[in-house]
């Protein structure tokens, strides 16, 4: 991708992005949808080419459509069907099957090709004018001896010299980030490091198999087994001492892993795209944010591949972030407001991490002892509530209160996501209420609260839900009454910061 914008250094930035990769475009079309003079800073001429992340779930659906590119993400995904787990001789221990689409009409789990996500992404930049984006470009070192800006040092794709300043410097350089690096910032590491062969192939014609994920708890070889596009599939092995990618850089030398899903599949049906190694590890930055500097995305958490949340995390990271950081640049909020970053987004990651790190535990861990107990064990708790619900309810959890969250909050709604439903637009239409929110913190409430009762509230910021209205009204008004409130107050990126009954606003208040 050729550069966009002037790249001068004498350019009004108020925000430099290091890294574009989809955390880096995504928290900069953020900014740039709210005024915000954002550059990006990318090494790579073009889209890294190679597959790497293959899923997300509804929730950064959401944030895709926020970025405007939720429509034509719909054409480059594929809905998956489940999680199916099989012993190491691919006898099936569970089929545990999820519901295709939420209510909004979003699939739980959506498989895609990450070049064409990012390739997305960024063409989705011609839209902003306030975002540059620098292909070619290369950190060299960031001086933050200022108090007001820092400078980022770089390197021209001819190897000349160039400078840029800004107030804030948003690093999503990846897991192995330089500018962490120079930072001087260590990792928590969560004891987690294993040896991984991932493999992406193109098949035609269809392979013979169930649309969902395959887990293959196997404690000599666990693997994973999933479509990610109309023909293409993505194996991952654990990889054993001793081995290595050469090993299996031919359909015939995969044979032997990928041999249960293409047997009756001649060789030259079968391309390989990819196959190549990858240490999966689990693991938090200690700080992620160094002044003006604020890490986002694989440059502060690494989570092991085994629920699709690495990108994910990165995503929710940006739109956290984006609206702070807009809302503190145009003198709209204090700069305390930006401590609530970390406060927030830690906890969530970590859970997620831990969740990750069992899933990957359960597939791989003990010997034959644990193996003949999954064989025993795991269906009879697949039928429980609780284990279904952890597996196949795509909802993360709330985030834990950070310093913009009342404690006065309800629990059933603290830190939760507005739900994601469609309600008339202004055509006449269904949108999504996002589309009816807007870029901007809103009152929800159930008809009968009087707007004078909840402290800061204004009438162009106020959503009454009436369940006689629409079908998404009626559910949103379904929610409010569940959790025992009549308003919540819901910020830019749809997370309840507070709460109160119908009668009073006494459960919630301005930050």
């Amino acid at each position: 991708m050729t550069s966009t914008g002037t790249g001068s250094p004498s350019a009004p930035w108020d925000v430099i992005v290091i890294g574009g990769g989809p955390a880096g475009v995504s928290v900069a079309t953020l900014l740039g949808q709210r005024g915000v003079r954002v550059v990006v800073v990318e090494r790579h001429h073009d889209v890294y080419p190679l597959p790497r992340a293959v899923h997300l779930d509804d929730e950064v659906y959401r944030i895709l459509y926020q970025l405007g590119v939720g429509e034509k993400f719909a054409a480059l995904t594929r809905p998956a069907s489940g999680l199916r787990l099989v012993d190491g001789r691919h006898r099936e221990l569970v089929t545990l099957s999820r519901a295709r689409r939420t209510a909004a009409g979003l699939p739980q789990a959506n498989m895609f090709d990450q070049p064409d996500l990012e390739r997305l992404l960024r063409d989705n930049l011609q839209h902003h004018p306030e975002v540059s984006f620098l292909g070619g470009y290369e950190l060299v070192r960031l001086d933050t001896t200022d108090p007001a800006s820092v400078t980022a040092h770089l390197r021209r794709p001819d190897g000349s010299p160039m400078d840029l300043r800004a107030p804030y410097v948003i690093a999503c350089d990846g897991a192995n980030s330089t500018v962490r690096g120079q930072l001087d910032i260590q990792n928590v590491d969560f004891g987690f490091e294993q040896r991984w062969l991932v493999v992406d192939i193109r098949c035609v014609p269809d392979l013979d198999a169930w649309e969902g994920v395959h887990q293959v708890c196997d404690t000599r070889r666990a693997g994973t087994f999933m479509r990610i596009g109309h023909d293409r599939y993505r194996w991952e092995f654990q990889l054993l001492a001793g081995e290595s990618p050469t090993d299996y850089a031919s359909i015939p030398a995969l044979r032997p892993l990928i041999g249960p899903w293409v047997r009756g599949v001649r060789d030259d049906r079968l391309t390989l795209l990819k196959s190549a190694e990858y240490t999966f590890r689990a693991r938090v930055a200690q700080r992620w944010r160094d002044g003006r500097v604020f890490l986002v995305g694989d440059a502060a958490h690494v989570t092991p591949p085994f629920i699709g949340q690495g990108l994910c995390a990165g995503l929710r990271d940006a739109h956290n972030l984006a609206w702070k950081l807009a809302a503190v640049s145009h003198g709209l909020d204090a700069p305390e407001l930006l401590n609530s970053y970390e406060a927030e987004r830690r906890p969530h990651v970590t859970a997620m991490i831990r969740r990750a790190k069992a899933m990957g535990r359960l597939m791989t861990g003990g010997g034959w002892t644990a193996a003949l107990a999954r064989r025993c064990l795991v269906p009879t708790l697949a039928r429980s509530r609780f284990v279904r619900r952890i597996v196949l309810d795509s909802r993360t959890p709330a985030l834990t209160p950070g310093p913009r969250v009342l404690r006065r909050t309800p629990g059933s709604v603290r830190g939760a996501l507005l739900p994601l439903v469609r309600m008339p637009g202004p055509d006449g239409g269904l949108v999504l209420v996002d589309r009816v929110l807007g870029d901007r913190t809103t009152v929800v409430a159930l008809p009968g609260v009087d707007l004078a009762t909840v402290p800061g509230a204004l009438p162009s910021a106020w959503l009454t839900v009436d369940p006689r209205s629409s079908d998404g009204e009626r559910q949103l008004a379904r929610w409010l009454r569940a959790a025992g409130v009549g308003w919540v107050r819901v910020d830019p990126d749809r997370v309840v910061v507070a709460a109160g009954p119908v009668g009073a606003g006494t459960g919630g208040a301005a930050r």
